[in-house]
This record gives structure tokens, C-alpha cells and sequence, in this order.
């Protein structure tokens, strides 16, 4: 191959590299190894800070399935009764005290939740799928946020949500299914 060809080769697949790197934005604090995945968890309701109804049962359900999947076997999800989400929330800080209040009835040491700021096909031609998701992890007993994880993720226009979703979320939970 000649070397000018190689180099045109070359700059594509640079240039194909970074254009994936920005496609997601992860920042996360560091895992505290002390976090016991044995102890009691719950997952409480995600905030559902876009126009999309329903996002934050969406991450949530990803978020639980990550979580069951990864081995946290001891994790309980908040009783339906405890959240009716509307296109417009205006109780979502009451339906947060009520969720930690029956986490702490259940005797849960740590406590998930999050928040959505982003669930939709972006406008465009492409339509690309673009997901922003926050999680944090709360100690109930200080209730002190001891892990937290946020990030932003678009996909290419066959990308399906869900998935571009599921990617997003796992990417932030890598560090809490990778500790022992």
C-alpha cells in the first residue's frame, strides 16, 4: 500500500475514533470499597426531569436489571404505590422523602436513585437516540451520598433508545458490578 493511501487510511480511522469518543460523557466519583454488596439495597424512584413520560421507570427498570444482573442479590424495589409519574411532576421532592422514609422502614443499608434529563430521538433527519441518566448511591444510615455517577450518551440514527439507554447506565454502574 502506498504511503499517502496509508495515511489517508490512517486520518479516517482516527478521525472515526474521535468522533465515537464524543458520542458519551461519563464522569463518576470514586467506589468506596467499603460499600457492602451484601448488605440490604433498595431502588428508590428516578426524577424524570424531561418531557418524556415515564423515562425514569425506563432507567429505572434498566438500572435494576444491571444491578440483579451484576450480582447485587439483595437489592428490593420501592412499592408502586409510592410514585405516580405525571408529564408534569410537581411532588417530586415529597415522593423522594416518602421513598428514603420506606427505605429506612425496610432496614435497607444503601439506597439507589436518579435522575433523567434526557429521553429522546434528537430532531433531525437522523433522529439520533440521546439518553442523559445521574445515579447515586445514599448510605441510610448517615444519609450521606456515598457513590454518584453521571453521564450522557447519543446514538447513531438506527440506535434504538432502550439500547443507547442500557449502554449509558451500565457504563455508569461499571464501577458498583465490578467491586468485590
Amino acid at each position: 500500500m502506498n504511503p499517502l493511501r496509508r495515511r489517508g487510511l490512517a486520518f479516517l480511522l482516527g478521525s472515526a475514533l474521535l468522533g465515537l469518543a464524543g458520542c458519551s460523557v461519563v464522569d463518576r466519583s470514586p467506589t468506596p470499597s467499603a460499600l457492602d454488596r451484601n448488605a440490604r439495597w433498595v431502588l428508590l424512584p428516578f426524577a424524570n426531569h424531561t418531557e418524556t413520560p415515564l423515562a425514569g421507570q425506563r432507567a429505572e427498570a434498566i438500572t435494576e436489571s444491571l444491578l440483579r444482573g451484576g450480582g447485587m442479590t439483595h437489592l428490593t424495589r420501592y412499592p408502586a404505590s409510592l410514585v405516580q409519574e405525571t408529564l408534569f411532576e410537581t411532588n417530586a421532592n415529597k415522593v423522594q422523602e416518602q421513598a428514603f422514609g420506606w427505605a429506612r422502614e425496610q432496614g435497607a443499608r444503601y439506597a439507589v436513585s436518579g435522575a433523567v434529563d434526557e429521553w429522546r430521538y434528537k430532531v433531525g433527519v437522523d433522529g439520533e437516540p440521546a439518553v442523559g441518566v445521574m445515579i447515586q448511591v445514599t448510605d441510610l444510615s448517615s444519609g450521606a451520598v456515598v457513590w454518584s455517577s453521571v453521564g450522557g450518551k447519543s446514538g447513531w440514527a438506527r440506535e434504538s433508545l432502550a439500547g443507547v439507554a442500557q449502554k449509558l447506565i451500565g457504563s455508569l454502574l461499571q464501577p458498583l458490578l465490578a467491586a468485590p
